[in-house]
């Protein structure tokens, strides 16, 4: 596959992006169709950058690499990396008290109506199952799922909207738009019938059309703020004001 990042100078190594690098924090951009992390032998982006950092500082040995958070496999974007054990449990705790700010951008299936919306829904994990359902309130094991949703414009039939994220669930995003009737292209799991990425031969490497925009957070060491922004990929078309 070709350079997927055009606003950006090109890969630190095969299958690498690297956004930021400051001390123990990394920050990579994730293709769809790659996990995010994996047992030993399988392909995920911590395989890749531990991979990387090897052949980087000429180590071999095994190096301390934290995945402070996870995107699902077909979604793209930026992931956050830590060097440490310090960096990885500050960076896990600003996640677990909502401080980190995290924006996605989709495109959703047809039109978006009003241009702004907030969606506030039950929903939990299917026992036994890689999908999420929404349920009432009063459901056991229940939880309230919030997000704030924009639309930036309108790009072959299809609604790019900005996402964001209130509460963090399983498959938040993609449930809370499908069951509004605008599941985001090529999510099969939730009903899109539209293709959406690059063709692959195996379906489990797949994408769908849901790009981790931006995160924000504070340097877990410096606690200064830090924003990252992840390109959008080439198969992603551009919005008119482009």
């Amino acid at each position: 596959m070709s350079n997927p990042l055009p606003l950006a100078t090109g890969p630190a190594e095969p299958g690498v992006w690297m956004l930021y690098e400051q001390g123990p924090c990394y920050a990579v951009w994730k293709p769809g169709g790659v996990l995010s992390q994996a047992p030993p032998g399988i392909d995920s982006m911590e395989v890749r950058l531990r991979a990387y950092l090897k052949r980087r500082e000429q180590k071999t040995g095994n190096i301390y690499l934290a995945i402070v958070h996870r995107l699902d496999r077909p979604v793209s974007g930026v992931m956050l990396f830590a060097r440490h054990v310090r960096a990885a449990r500050r960076l896990a705790e600003q996640f677990q008290q909502r401080r980190v700010h995290k924006t996605y951008w989709a495109l959703l299936q047809g039109q978006l109506d009003p241009p702004e919306q907030c969606w506030v829904d039950w929903m939990r994990k299917v026992p036994g199952e890689p999908r999420s359902e929404l349920v009432p309130a009063d459901h056991p094991g229940a939880q309230r799922a919030e997000l704030a949703v924009r639309l930036l414009g309108c790009v072959s039939g299809a609604s790019w909207v900005e996402i964001q994220l209130q509460t963090g669930r399983m498959h938040q995003i993609r449930l809370q738009a499908a069951c509004r009737g605008h599941p985001v292209l090529g999510d099969w799991l939730y009903g899109s019938q539209i293709p959406f990425g690059p063709p692959v031969t195996d379906e489990r490497d797949r994408w769908i059309a849901l790009h981790a925009r931006k995160i924000e957070f504070l340097h877990p060491m410096t606690r200064q703020p830090v924003s990252v922004v992840a390109p959008i990929p080439e198969c992603w078309p551009r919005l008119p004001a482009e």
